[in-house]
């Protein structure tokens, strides 16, 4: 019975750590199957999580902190959008910078509002999301499969990533899909961000992502741009997060308890393991990163 309860407890816990991770990627595969490169994706659930606690605060209501980090979201994907779509940038620079201008802008709106660049005030447990984060992240894994395979514009967005000259020349717009996947793109990386500063956690600290967003682009990959493989990635990676917070602490020889140091590296050394046995069988869609210029 024991054995039992601890194997429940490990799948609940699975399946709340792997909420931001399924939100990023689910996010990151409507950018990149339109054909825009998404490295930004962890800048997003750094400015999502900011707005979602920000707003949290200010209106004692997580459910507007949730639409406040859809907004910010939204809005760091305008501007990514701007720079890639319109201006052309390389994106795997462009997101790389997109990165580091999040993670230097929420300690500085940190500063400015609560005088601390480390964290926001913490949120009362009555105020913090219990388990809606979790369903709503499946749903959202629904919606976006059926999207993608049933519906005329979904079938646009598959095509802007495969052979944006076809769709051109159908008469739909390309930079107009690739726009409308980048905003939803940011809206679901957002929502991941408040995944953690008011689901997983009481408050947003400085970096809190810690590299999660780069774990969603894993499991993206993992999952070979296909929503339910890369749900599936999703969870493999928050498995093994859930199981590295069980293991701290544990004594495996001697009298000393293995440095946790060791212990919180685990997730991160799967995600390693895992690209490099599936990193060169994934195909990518063919014009992933490829400016388009309409004739």
């Amino acid at each position: 019975m024991e054995f039992l309860a601890s194997g429940v407890q490990i799948f609940e816990s699975t399946l709340r750590v792997s909420t931001p991770l399924l939100f990023a990627a689910l996010g990151g595969l409507l950018s990149e199957r339109s054909g825009v490169v998404n490295i930004a994706l962890e800048g997003m659930m750094l400015i999502g999580g900011f707005g979602a606690a920000a707003v949290a605060l200010s209106t004692q209501s997580p459910v507007a902190g949730a639409f406040g980090a859809i907004f910010c979201g939204a809005l760091f994907a305008i501007l990514y959008g701007l720079f890639v779509i319109e201006l052309k940038a390389d994106q795997i620079v462009a997101g790389t910078a997109f990165n580091m201008l999040a993670a230097g802008v929420t300690p500085f709106l940190m500063k400015v509002f609560y005088d601390s660049s480390t964290s926001t005030p913490s949120l009362p447990l009555e105020l913090r999301f219990q388990q809606g984060p979790v369903w709503i992240s499946w749903v959202c894994l629904g919606l976006v499969w059926a999207w993608l395979k049933y519906t005329p514009s979904g079938l646009w967005v598959r095509i802007a990533g495969e052979h944006p000259e076809a769709l051109d020349s159908a008469g739909i717009r390309v930079k107009r899909v690739r726009w409308i996947s980048v905003i939803l793109s940011g809206c679901l990386a957002g929502l991941g961000g408040a995944s953690l500063s008011i689901f997983l956690a009481s408050s947003f600290s400085r970096n809190m992502t810690a590299g999660r967003g780069f774990m969603a682009l894993a499991a993206l990959i993992f999952g070979k741009w296909k929503p339910v493989p890369t749900a599936i990635a999703c969870l493999l990676f928050g498995f093994f997060d859930a199981l590295q917070i069980r293991l701290q602490g544990v004594v495996l020889w001697g009298s000393e308890p293995v440095p946790v140091q060791f212990i919180q590296v685990l997730p991160y050394l799967v995600t390693v393991l895992v690209l490099a046995g599936v990193v060169g069988q994934s195909k990518a869609p063919r014009s992933l990163g490829v400016p388009f210029q309409a004739n």
